[in-house]
């Protein structure tokens, strides 16, 4: 498990799409094979561990856990940097947050904060003994410092809300600084001076339909689901997406129309049944060739 793997710094615009086409170009660019990768990325030190870190969280791009730390685009990274490389459409942001979000292992911090916290408002000290207890479950796992959470918590605010909500005096109109994740509405600011923050719920019409019904397949084993699961259970629409029960449900029946799923709510069932043989990967794929189309 990570936490602070950061560096303090979170996704830039464009930074993704710098580090995956310099990993094309040549996977070992993080330990200088194509010159000081500070020269070669354009940016400062700490931001360099930071781009590496966040292109691994994403799972952008995966290296070897010894040896020779050469980078390639995962499946999942072939797969924007085909499509949408400079992460233009709102459906390429939630799948990179979809990732984030699941991925316990590098990301641990972000998967805690959606599929084991379950406060709506908070504060750092939440976060924090959320994080607490979550570490006295597992048995050889160090408990992180107090500055680690701190930071941590401080990534995650200014991965999701924009700029111009936390310091609108310094944020200039041609500046890149926010994250494109701040576009998904995840978390709002209740009392900036008090550091109160809220989760959000986003509205049916915000996450495309088959990025929806990836995410769904990425985590089921069977044709049959059931809804309380996809609601509750860690790595689930609900938790990853912080869909209520009323978005979760309509957003359903939405991809009931489309024919994807059956929603059945009869007989003391509430389950639905997938209808289609495609995978995660093949669910984003024709998200795209529809965008095409």
């Amino acid at each position: 498990m990570k936490f602070r793997g950061h560096e303090t710094f979170f996704i830039r615009k464009g930074w993704l799409y710098k580090g995956m086409s310099n990993v094309v170009r040549e996977p070992s660019v993080f330990q200088g094979a194509a010159g000081n990768p500070m020269d070669v990325l354009g940016i400062g030190a700490n931001m360099v561990k930071s781009l590496r870190y966040w292109l691994l969280a994403t799972d952008l791009t995966c290296e070897p856990k010894s040896g020779k730390k050469k980078q390639t685009l995962t499946e999942f990274g072939k797969l924007i940097y085909d499509n949408d490389p400079y992460m233009e459409e709102i459906g390429s942001i939630w799948l990179t947050h979809y990732m984030l979000a699941s991925n316990e292992e590098d990301a641990t911090a972000w998967y805690i904060f959606f599929n084991e916290f379950n406060k709506t408002e908070f504060t750092v000290d939440d976060f924090y003994s959320s994080i607490v207890k979550y570490i006295r479950m597992k048995d050889d796992v160090n408990m992180p410092s107090d500055r680690a959470v701190e930071d941590d918590f401080s990534c995650i605010v200014n991965t999701y809300v924009p700029r111009s909500k936390l310091n609108s005096a310094k944020v200039q109109p041609e500046s890149n600084i926010d994250c494109p994740l701040g576009e998904l509405g995840l978390v709002d600011v209740v009392n900036k001076r008090e550091g109160i923050y809220k989760k959000t719920s986003p509205k049916v019409d915000m996450i495309p339909s088959l990025i929806l019904l990836a995410a769904i397949i990425d985590k089921s084993e069977n044709k049959q689901i059931r809804i309380t699961a996809l609601q509750n259970d860690k790595g689930s629409i609900g938790k990853i997406f912080n869909l209520d029960s009323i978005t979760l449900i309509n957003s359903l029946y939405k991809l009931e129309t489309l024919g994807y799923i059956r929603v059945i709510r009869t007989a003391g069932l509430d389950v639905i049944d997938i209808n289609t043989d495609m995978t995660f990967i093949d669910c984003a794929q024709k998200y795209y060739d529809e965008l095409n189309n």
